[in-house]
């Protein structure tokens, strides 16, 4: 998507309860320098990081001259919906896939407490995206959160009141306390649940993903740091990108890819597929149209990064119902097929971490100056 058709996005984000993704201008091929943060160092992870009892045969150092797996990272902002865990979860344990879930926080409060949420310059009891709804909606949620969890998948943050440009003042402006402070209330939020049942360490919440993709990096990987988190996956490439350091974080950006079907380049995160697509229209007559042209975007993209850098392959949903369903079954659709591929791994944003914590830093370096593929 242009970046003039995401600034047309941005009212239009703010009627959607927790389903923007505001594409931002492509970023440059990113490299850096520094080294990885200190739970994440290159001798492997720290013994405070959450790691399975079994590690998978992929956790390992790659051997000379060895490719590095194709890794496959599904995502979903918010990550509150019953139903939809519900689809992913036995898909999932099918494929031998593990998936990231970024949570809102809100999700966990419910209608009745919301005043004990106050966001960075916003009134008390104020989000963009509502709350938990009753007692028992939250009561539930933790449970079926609890469930996948106890399979191995990964939850991160999405951050609390979901504030995009427009809903003044943005996460876009936010300095490092506001982003201090959003981070304080998100591990508010948690202790609360993790008193009332759920089963979530606070140190498994390792990252996540800024509402809209928007902030001011500068001021916000600060607070993200000085609060235990050791990635973003927030920025956008031009093309599939190896993650590296950004001011003391892992950045795993969301690439800008070619939709084969239209010609036309979108970030490729669900609703930025449903925009370009139609306009972000309801059309669920033209649901298995648009699932097909996702599906083979996927595919496209796949097979560009799997015979070129190999680099970790991040796919932005959202647990949705537009259009049919499309884009959460192009989703669903093709986690079930690549996930069987050979040499493919599909895994969280921290097991793709613990296995770059095993490799040689000058190889992941190499990885990291490969022509950048673009499909």
């Amino acid at each position: 998507m242009t970046t003039g058709v995401a600034l047309a996005l941005t009212l239009v984000l703010l009627l959607v309860m927790d389903f923007g993704a505001k594409q931002k201008v492509a970023d440059s091929a990113a490299t850096s320098s520094a080294q990885p943060p200190p739970s994440f160092q290159s001798s492997g992870p720290s013994s405070t990081e959450p790691a399975p009892p079994k590690q998978p045969a992929w956790m390992r150092k790659l051997a000379a001259g060895e490719k590095p797996p194709q890794f496959v990272l599904f995502s979903f902002d918010g990550a509150s919906s019953k139903k939809h865990w519900d689809r992913v979860l036995p898909l999932a344990r099918k494929n031998n896939a593990h998936v990231t879930g970024l949570l809102s926080g809100v999700y966990l409060v419910p209608d009745e407490d919301r005043a004990t949420y106050t966001g960075p310059g916003h009134a008390p009891g104020r989000s963009s995206i509502g709350f938990g709804g009753s007692r028992q909606d939250v009561a539930e949620r933790i449970q079926y959160l609890n469930t996948a969890i106890e399979a191995g998948h990964e939850i991160g943050t999405h951050y609390n009141g979901h504030y995009c440009a427009g809903d003044e003042p943005s996460v876009g402006r936010w300095n490092t306390e506001q982003w201090k402070a959003e981070l304080d209330a998100f591990k508010a939020i948690l202790d609360k649940a993790r008193a009332a049942g759920l089963k979530l360490p606070a140190e498994a919440i390792r990252g996540g993903r800024t509402p809209c993709l928007e902030g001011d990096w500068q001021q916000a990987f600060p607070a993200m740091a000085s609060r235990g988190l050791v990635y973003d996956t927030s920025h956008v490439s031009l093309g599939v990108q190896w993650p590296s350091i950004q001011d003391g974080l892992w950045e795993f950006p969301m690439p800008e890819v070619r939709v084969p079907a239209l010609g036309r380049r979108v970030v490729m995160m669900d609703y930025n597929f449903w925009y370009v697509l139609n306009g972000a229209k309801e059309e669920p007559a033209r649901a298995a149209e648009f699932t097909q042209i996702v599906v083979d975007t996927y595919r496209s993209v796949y097979q560009t990064a799997l015979n070129s850098n190999r680099a970790p392959l991040v796919i932005g949903n959202h647990f949705n119902d537009w259009s049919g369903s499309a884009f959460s079954n192009a989703m669903e659709q093709y986690l079930g097929e690549v996930c069987a591929q050979a040499e493919t791994v599909c895994a969280t944003y921290g097991e793709v971490i613990q296995w770059m914590a095993l490799q040689d830093p000058a190889i992941l370096q190499q990885f990291r100056q490969l022509p950048v593929p673009v499909n």
